[in-house]
């Protein structure tokens, strides 16, 4: 048998990580009890006192540095390889997440016989996707190509060996940590897996609009980011979505109002861009197997979030030229009390 153990980071969660930590546990019964990590940033609920009254080994991560979910994920990977140094893979999940049954005997098969595979991740499906229109958005976008990937998200079954070979996470990352160290994974021969099978079930929680604002700011930002990182590389990193933040975001907008004067008001003819782009996204999404009225919601979301998007764009190079540290961009809602 692999060793295995299990890294879970969290803040804040209250119900949804005791879910979180029960299914875990429930897991580890058949490998052994693999050790589990819970690494909270900064918890005012009770999560820690809750991880170690399940017998869970709990890391409260200080608050001179920033928490980010890249440093929770190195905190708990190095902390688990000092205990267990003959570990072969990890498991990493958010706290917001419950184990699907099945996943990790999958993965564990699929990265023993393939040692090319760094990574191996399933499909997080949300928990309630029918609550919320976000929620619903949230799961479409879990939704990802089955096969071989660029990147994988928080929840995904890693060997050690690669996370060793390219030190773990970017814990300078506010968001998009994962993408950017499957970058640096694939530059040195390593390959990543998304298989045809649930691994977990996310509780987004999302039920207001300016949550989902909240997170298409942070998506922005991760965007800017990495393509300011991987940009000018062969890779061209996030410059497809950074340009069309640009273009639909701020550029054709300013061209369409402002001109408006001096044109007699012909220039608000480019709005109609924003349709036509709507109509594509739907197109696509449909092509993709989705219902009619999940490509709309789908599309019309994809388009009103170009505006957020460059929203954190600007906040990240403001950020950049001010010299000034990243802060999170945070859209859960604590389960505080």
């Amino acid at each position: 048998m692999s060793e295995l153990g299990f890294v879970i980071i969290g803040r804040n969660e209250g119900q949804r990580l005791i879910s979180c930590l029960k299914s875990v546990i429930n897991e580890t019964k058949k490998y052994d009890n693999a050790p589990i990590m819970y690494v909270d940033s900064g918890s005012t609920d009770g999560s820690i006192e809750t991880a170690k009254s399940l017998g869970v080994s709990v890391i409260s991560l200080d608050s001179d540095r920033p928490f980010t979910a890249a440093r929770g994920r190195n905190t708990g990977f190095t902390w688990l390889l000092k205990q267990y140094p003959n570990l072969t893979y990890v498991q990493f999940m958010d706290g917001d997440c419950t184990l699907a049954d099945g996943w990790i005997e999958k993965a564990l098969e699929k990265l023993d016989q393939n040692p090319t595979l760094a990574i191996v991740c399933g499909r997080r499906k949300e928990k309630f996707p029918d609550a919320t229109a976000y929620n619903r958005l949230a799961d479409m976008e879990w939704n990802t190509p089955i096969g071989e990937a660029n990147a994988c998200g928080g929840d995904a079954l890693m060997r050690v060996e690669a996370l060793q070979q390219v030190k773990g996470f970017n814990d300078s990352l506010i968001c998009g940590e994962e993408p950017e160290m499957c970058i640096r994974l694939r530059g040195q021969g390593w390959k990543i897996w998304r298989l045809d099978h649930d691994m977990t079930y996310h509780d987004a929680d999302m039920t207001q609009f300016s949550q989902w604002w909240s997170r298409m700011v942070r998506s922005g930002w991760a965007i800017a980011q990495g393509m300011a990182m991987y940009g000018f590389t062969p890779e061209k990193y996030m410059v497809r979505q950074g340009i069309s933040n640009w273009l639909w975001g701020l550029i054709l907008p300013v061209m369409a109002l402002g001109l408006a004067w001096w044109t007699y008001g012909l220039s608000l003819i480019l709005l109609i861009g924003y349709p036509l782009l709507g109509w594509r996204i739907y197109r696509y999404r449909c092509a993709c197997g989705d219902s009619k009225s999940h490509s709309r919601l789908y599309a019309f979301f994809c388009v009103l979030g170009k505006f957020p998007q460059i929203i954190g764009q600007f906040k990240y190079w403001l950020k950049k030229l001010q010299g000034q540290p990243a802060t999170l961009i945070e859209y859960k809602k604590s389960q505080v009390g």
